[in-house]
């Protein structure tokens, strides 16, 4: 169990959607009730497309707070982590399947190598806890039922296959050199802050802009969702309570084919599915994803979110906010 009175924290990919809400979430209190109450957040992100400042905005005046420029693949990132810090969190990634499809190397690099040079640094600096955050892509696909914790990982998009491998990574360093890691595999995530290359933000502000989605396949393909604070109120359930060297699956309530969301989207701005382009599927298209969540509902954790409240604010978080996301447009 962590925790104390002087809780400093390393944020790796922190001004990313997910790290980000991480950030802002510890720093506001919003996790004070599960025991993560920081004096030190250190938020380290490369700043590529995905990374973004500005998610930090209301946070970065707090004196809690630092940002630190840089790359986990960075062989000097040892030297950016302090000397007393507690716990380590790697949402860094690459994380877009599109993306691992055109280029797969990158997704290799920090992914998987920066996975291990991180690790590699919080052996050295003795940290109490390396969490993980990894994704349900990274069992494949099933048709029926849920994966457990213990379910063979059976990736297939170069995306996954690279969150499969730092996972075992991770898992081998607990194994080999006692580095106190936690794994969290979570559904597909939505809410506020999320690069419009995904689904529900780029669904999102297309129909903001009068454009069609590109829906692709049927749109029978399902997944299921969780908003991104449930999400970080989940890992925050694991560093708290949760048993070195194990996996934590952290699924989503609503379970929806793409068509279901689409039709969501639709309704809500009035549309009829005259804005639906369907477009080519996409290469090894995973068809279900489902995550039996037991585990962490047996240390205390369930969603707050519902589906529905949550992506009406969603929605109306992207019509209030068009400054944020119109340069990717």
């Amino acid at each position: 169990m962590l925790g104390g009175a002087n809780l400093k924290i390393f944020v790796t990919g922190g001004a990313g959607f997910i790290g980000s809400e991480f950030v802002r979430m510890s720093l506001n209190g919003n996790l004070k009730d599960i025991g993560i109450n920081p004096t030190k957040v250190v938020v380290y992100d490369a700043l590529t497309y995905a990374g973004n400042l500005n998610n930090l905005k209301s946070v970065s005046s707090d004196i809690r707070y630092e940002f630190i420029h840089g790359d986990i693949c960075d062989p000097q990132i040892l030297n950016k982590i302090p000397d007393d810090c507690d716990l380590i969190l790697n949402f860094a990634a690459e994380s877009h399947v599109d993306r691992s499809i055109d280029g797969p190397a990158v997704f290799v690099k920090t992914n998987i190598l920066g996975t291990q040079n991180l690790l590699e640094a919080a052996k050295i600096k003795d940290v109490k806890r390396f969490v993980q955050i990894s994704t349900d892509e990274v069992y494949g696909s099933i048709d029926t039922g849920s994966w457990d914790e213990l379910f063979p990982l059976r990736p297939n998009s170069p995306y996954a296959a690279s969150k499969a491998a730092a996972d075992l990574i991770s898992l081998s360093y607990y194994k080999t050199f006692g580095v106190p890691v936690l794994i969290t595999r979570c559904s597909n995530n939505y809410g506020y802050f999320q690069n419009i290359e995904k689904l529900v933000p780029l669904f999102i502000t297309n129909l903001l802009a009068g454009k069609k989605v590109p829906l692709y396949g049927s749109g029978k393909n399902i997944r299921e969702w969780i908003h991104v604070s449930d999400h970080v109120r989940g890992i925050a359930h694991v560093i708290k309570y949760g048993e070195l060297g194990e996996v934590y699956n952290i699924a989503g309530d609503t379970e929806l084919t793409n068509l279901d969301i689409t039709r969501m989207l639709l309704k809500y701005f009035n549309l009829d599915e005259t804005y639906i382009a369907y477009v080519s599927d996409r290469k090894g298209h995973d068809f279900r994803y489902a995550l039996n969540s037991s585990k962490i509902q047996n240390i205390g954790f369930k969603n707050k979110v519902e589906f529905k409240q949550g992506i009406e604010s969603t929605i109306l978080w992207y019509k209030n906010n068009k400054d944020w996301y119109t340069h990717a447009i």
